[in-house]
């Protein structure tokens, strides 16, 4: 084989290890950090899998937050709720400051693990419906509103004016 075809070889065959060994890094990376969206029907039940029940997988739990559920103690920043899917019921904890949006009976998603039957919640989301308008807004619209005198459908249905 000429010298100059061997390097050649030698060279194309190191970038292909290197190149499996990056994908491989880069592989197992991407599996630590992945977060599987489970509801409370599949974790209580054992279809999310032994090491979501177990506490070992980090996981995000979606539902609604049940009614009458939430608590949270006086001078504490620590918060407990249920979450559910219309099937089951799981409790969760949450230590932090929760989003402006979350109340019960609103769609939440919580990342986490199981902890001893409780979700314990590293992270808390509120989600929305599409007829969501920030605060802000929703405050600046009904400035206008006033200010030039319009009705809105709700004002046109009782009749009265804003």
């Amino acid at each position: 084989m000429n010298p100059t075809r061997k390097r050649r070889l030698i060279l194309i065959l190191l970038l292909i290890a290197a190149a499996a060994l990056a994908a491989t890094l880069v592989a197992f990376a991407l599996q630590r950090n992945v977060a599987y969206l489970y509801t409370p029907n599949e974790v209580l039940t054992g279809t999310a899998g032994a090491s979501v029940s177990s506490g070992q997988a980090r996981f995000r739990l979606g539902g609604m937050v049940a009614a009458n559920s939430f608590k949270r103690a006086d001078g504490s920043m620590q918060a407990h709720f249920r979450v559910t899917d219309g099937d089951a019921e799981l409790p969760v904890t949450y230590t932090g400051i929760l989003p402006d949006l979350f109340r019960e009976k609103q769609a939440v998603i919580a990342t986490g693990r199981m902890r001893d039957g409780v979700f314990v919640a590293e992270q808390v989301l509120a989600k929305h419906d599409e007829t969501y308008v920030p605060k802000e807004v929703a405050d600046k619209m009904g400035l206008a509103h006033q200010k030039h005198d319009v009705k809105t459908p709700a004002d046109a249905a009782q009749g009265t004016k804003r």
